[in-house]
């Protein structure tokens, strides 16, 4: 259901970050429906980039805009003309200088450009990571769009990337409330599936290093997962339903490490997949429980986990990044 009043005419829309793991996806969806696309990049003639110009629609309805998140003259001239923006752009970082001020600073930049430009609907990539970190939350207790991070616990354990994306979050609701910019928000949990991109993003290595030997054990916790096509697809529904607002968590199952090492194992039987914990001595973790029904609710379905773990792997396969297992490996059933 498009945005009302959209027609061919005025389906312009801007991505930041186009180049990343899921933005790449998002600009592929947004051609693939007609949309005509600004995607800012640092550089439009680095070759990791190159990928988006071989797109489907590509030559005919995408531009890639040499933006910074710092500078605002850049963002403007991306933004300008467009009628909703996809803020996808942001540091993957423990290094609180490099994650928080550029994650805040690029995001209020951003929601600025778009108020300018008379935007309909700003679309802003958050993360579980501004959601469920709170050490004083029952184990019972479903973790649902309500949820916010401590920011005090974020800064206490130094988990930066957690902080910067609340932080980041939080700005982003206050100045559009100040705009009066229509927001709109996805926290997706831990991103897996096929890459588009050539260069591999920290998520897909969470699940790189259980095969090529790195890592010989696993640790006892737990972790959400999604297929990064379903986050790009979510991103969608919340711009092109009119009565989406608020935030929604974009999750599919929550696993332990255990379970996950136990599943690409029976998948992909030749490779070196560590079966032993490396914390013997604590209890098994359990994992959290999540809604996921608000994005349901829009007609969203999610890709099994198990399906989506078995595409990352033959992705990492194809784009040369994991050498086939001398085994042949079983079909996903």
């Amino acid at each position: 259901m498009p945005v009302e009043g959209s027609s061919g005419a005025d389906r312009t829309v801007c991505v930041t970050g186009a180049g990343g793991f899921i933005a790449s996806w998002l600009v592929k969806l947004l051609l693939e429906r007609g949309y005509t696309v600004r995607g800012t990049v640092r550089n439009p003639e680095d070759p990791k980039n190159f990928h988006l110009k071989e797109m489907e629609g590509a030559q005919e309805r995408l531009v890639l805009c040499k933006a910074d998140l710092l500078d605002c003259e850049s963002l403007r001239e991306a933004i300008n003309g467009c009628q909703g923006v996809f803020h996808t752009a942001s540091p993957v970082t423990d290094d609180p200088e490099q994650m928080v001020a550029p994650a805040v600073d690029g995001t209020k930049n951003v929601i600025n450009a778009a108020a300018e430009a008379g935007v309909r609907r700003v679309v802003f990539t958050s993360s579980i990571g501004a959601v469920y970190m709170d050490p004083n939350r029952s184990p019972d207790e479903v973790v649902d769009e309500s949820c916010w991070s401590d920011l005090e616990f974020c800064k206490n354990t130094k988990n930066w990337y957690c902080y910067g994306k609340a932080v980041a979050e939080q700005a982003a609701w206050e100045v559009s409330k100040e705009l009066g910019v229509d927001l709109v928000v996805v926290n997706p949990v831990l991103v897996l599936g096929p890459l588009l991109q050539p260069t591999i993003n920290a998520s897909i290595v969470h699940v790189l290093k259980y095969l090529t030997g790195s890592a010989k054990t696993y640790a006892n916790s737990v972790q959400a997962y999604v297929h990064v096509r379903d986050v790009a697809e979510a991103h969608l529904l919340v711009y092109e339903t009119p009565s989406a607002s608020g935030r929604y968590l974009c999750a599919e199952s929550v696993l332990h490490r255990g379970d996950v090492v136990d599943i690409l194992a029976k998948l992909f039987p030749g490779y070196p997949v560590p079966n032993k914990c490396s914390d013997e001595v604590n209890p098994r973790k359990k994992p959290y429980k999540f809604s996921n029904q608000r994005l349901k609710e829009l007609g969203l379905e999610f890709t099994p986990v198990k399906q989506t773990l078995y595409e990352t792997v033959k992705s990492l396969q194809e784009k040369g990044h994991l050498a086939p297992p001398p085994q042949e490996n079983v079909a996903i059933s």
